[in-house]
């Protein structure tokens, strides 16, 4: 005789639902049991229901949809987008992404002064509390399908003697082609991690619960390996890749 299931209820929904999910009983992009279908096979409330799911949303392995119900959402799937990463140099002169896609700001980017946070110091060599230029923005493409939130910090320090002494830089790319007319020679290094959204990222980028972000830094260097400008990319991490030619 098999020993007794001593786990909690909700976590036995949770893990019969996340066996099946990982072994395909309930394809990605399928609908799950539903609540009261749960709560007769396993002979409880639905708030018990609502926990055990809770759980598998906190993982990413489900997203609730208002009004349609819980869909599964696979580990093992490759995501249905894929980012080319990476700065090139058009034939008309101009510096855009290698993913070729057409961002839209929300709001125009404006430049507002800051003060380099430690972190982002260390990066950009230069030492904490060093004034920057930086610019916000949330930009959309494929008709608001695509999200994603860049921000850019341009040091005080790099712009000396420059124009842009006295007057706001322009925001990437554009500021790429100043540089470059500032006789900079452009190549550039990207730090990619993930982490968990939040809040005011995760409703701008349009996350369900438990899903989490890629975040990507970008530091524009000049010679000898000087940083000029650091980039911050906030991207989706649900169904996003992203590739890298080598």
């Amino acid at each position: 005789m098999p020993p007794k299931n001593t786990q909690p209820k909700y976590r036995q929904i949770a893990d019969y639902l996340r066996n099946g999910i990982v072994h395909g009983m309930f394809p990605p992009g399928q609908p799950l049991p539903s609540e009261e279908t749960l709560a007769k096979q396993f002979g409880v409330t639905r708030p018990t229901v609502r926990q055990g799911l809770s759980e598998l949303r906190a993982s990413g392995l489900v997203e609730a949809i208002m009004g349609r119900g819980t869909f599964a959402r696979s580990p093992h799937s490759r995501p249905s987008f894929t980012r080319p990463r990476g700065v090139r140099r058009a034939s008309d002169g101009r510096w855009v992404e290698a993913d070729g896609i057409r961002w839209t700001n929300a709001e125009p980017p404006v430049a507002t002064r800051t003060d380099a946070p430690l972190s982002l110091a260390d990066l950009l060599r230069i030492p904490p509390g060093e004034p920057m230029f930086t610019y916000d923005a949330l930009q959309t493409a494929d008709q608001g399908h695509l999200r994603q939130l860049h921000r850019t910090y341009v040091p005080f320090s790099v712009l000396i003697d420059t124009k842009y002494e006295e007057q706001a830089p322009p925001p990437a790319p554009e500021l790429y082609t100043a540089l470059a007319e500032m006789g900079h020679e452009l190549h550039f290094t990207e730090y990619i991690r993930t982490r968990m959204p939040l809040p005011d990222q995760a409703q701008a980028l349009r996350l369900a619960e438990g899903v989490p972000l890629l975040h990507v830094l970008r530091v524009t260097l000049g010679e000898s390996e000087k940083p000029l400008v650091l980039e911050e990319f906030h991207l989706p991490g649900d169904d996003l890749e992203l590739s890298f030619r080598l």
